[in-house]
């Protein structure tokens, strides 16, 4: 598949980071007492589950134009306000871009923040900036928010506590490789999809993988009394682990299985109905429903392709349709289930878009304002938070850092920001570097 975009926004898509450098250890020169001291002094609190016990993140990838989606300027001069209209929503005065008909019925029932203030209008840096709470540093990978709720709070049930549908990678930064993501590996929308790794290969039955499974532990257990670092192994334990409980589980098998669903709520969140994107905003999301229905904790999922430096006008008529149905399918979907105040659902995108459209009828990058929006989970329903200028150049009122935002999150999640979680080498690191509770989001 053709990745569209800059060449800044292919390199995010096709590459995997390099692994983050290893910081210190106690056998360069940081001594028990050092050590010690430094646990000491950790900021430590308790996590315990706030509003939002589920959270469903769907990342638009390349930076999606508030002017045609969350924010338009529809008074603004032609150059600046863009090529297309404005849908009315329930609430008096606010209006959502043309191609949003679905989601601006349901505008009510969103929380969204007009006034994000980003970093780096680059793609690699400002993705990592949103998931992980901190700009790149070559000394140090974070973990991403994902990670970090299942290193808070695991697995409720044999279920993973994150799941990642389609593919992940480098999430889990200073911590351990158990904290990662579950990946489904292919795609619901795709005919034959299948869950890698929740099927035993051929000729091999529960009984004769169990029975593996404890000759494996023996194993494990000798090279234990004669390693002294145990982690690389323990982390081996508990995949396997999780593997098992998940293979043997129907209640798992049963949360990834589609054809649950009726043809009825298929239709409903857009199948078949977006020839340019197939099902795949339709299927992805509705399969994030059934897994936090079944009780997962964080489920990641994308969406399109966001970099649109030219000709916005035909590339939202291409992307966001399939999006509007599916995204106002879930919010509707979740609401009727009884599930929408317990699950925080929020629309990642790394930045925005420039204020003018350039010479190709595209916009180009631009950090310093840009649009999130967000449903459920505790937050305040009917809120659209903030505001640009004019010509979405900057600020207008209530301006949100992104340290903000996400200290606001995690809040709904019941974990405090603050926490210090330890590093490499005995190096606490806050989850947040900074950050306040924007209060008038909460509900």
């Amino acid at each position: 598949m053709r990745i569209s975009g800059c060449a800044d926004h292919r390199r995010t898509k096709r590459l995997t980071r390099r692994g983050a450098l290893q910081i210190g250890s106690l056998a360069c020169g940081l001594s028990l007492g050092k050590m010690l001291r430094v646990e000491a002094d950790q900021k430590r609190y308790d996590s315990v589950e706030g509003p939002a016990k589920s959270v469903i993140q769907i990342r638009l990838g390349g930076g999606v134009s508030a002017q045609e989606a969350w924010n338009p300027k529809p008074e603004s001069p032609l150059e600046y306000r863009g090529p297309l209209g404005v849908c009315q929503t329930p609430i008096p005065g606010v209006v959502l871009g043309e191609l949003l008909p679905q989601t601006a019925k349901i505008a009510d029932r969103l929380t969204v923040v007009r006034s994000v203030i980003g970093k780096v209008p680059d793609h690699g840096q400002a993705t990592y900036h949103i998931l992980r709470g901190y700009q790149v540093t070559p000394a140090l990978k974070h973990p991403t928010m994902g990670a970090v709720v299942n290193h808070e709070f695991g697995p409720r049930s044999a279920l993973p506590g994150y799941i990642a549908i389609g593919q992940a990678k480098d999430e889990t930064g200073y911590l351990s490789a158990q904290y990662g993501p579950f990946t489904t590996g292919g795609d619901p929308a795709q005919d034959g999809f299948q869950i890698r790794d929740l099927t035993l290969p051929e000729g091999l039955d529960l009984k004769t993988f169990a029975h593996r499974q404890r000759i494996r532990e023996a194993i494990n257990s000798k090279f234990r009394q004669r390693e002294t670092a145990a982690a690389p192994l323990d982390t081996m334990d508990a995949y396997y682990q999780k593997a098992y409980d998940m293979i043997r589980s129907a209640k798992v098998r049963d949360a990834f299985d589609l054809s649950q669903e009726s043809e009825q709520t298929k239709t409903a969140y857009g199948r078949g109905q977006f020839q340019q994107a197939g099902s795949q905003a339709g299927l992805r999301m509705l399969l994030a429903r059934r897994l936090v229905e079944a009780g997962v904790r964080f489920v990641s999922l994308s969406y399109g392709e966001w970099d649109h430096h030219q000709e916005i006008k035909k590339n939202f008529e291409l992307n966001m349709p399939a999006f509007d149905q599916a995204f106002a399918a879930l919010i509707a979907d979740l609401e009727d289930r009884g599930l929408l105040q317990n699950t925080l659902v929020w629309v990642v995108s790394e930045m925005g878009r420039t204020p003018k459209i350039n010479k190709v009828a595209g916009r180009d990058h631009w950090s310093r304002v840009f649009s999130l929006a967000m449903a459920g989970g505790g937050l305040k329903p009917g809120v659209f938070y903030g505001d640009s200028d004019a010509t979405s150049s900057d600020v207008a009122r209530d301006a949100v850092p992104l340290s903000d935002l996400q200290t606001t999150l995690y809040k709904l999640i019941g974990i405090n920001s603050d926490k210090e979680l330890m590093a490499a080498g005995a190096r606490p690191i806050e989850i947040i570097d900074g950050g306040n509770v924007v209060e008038g989001l909460l509900a």
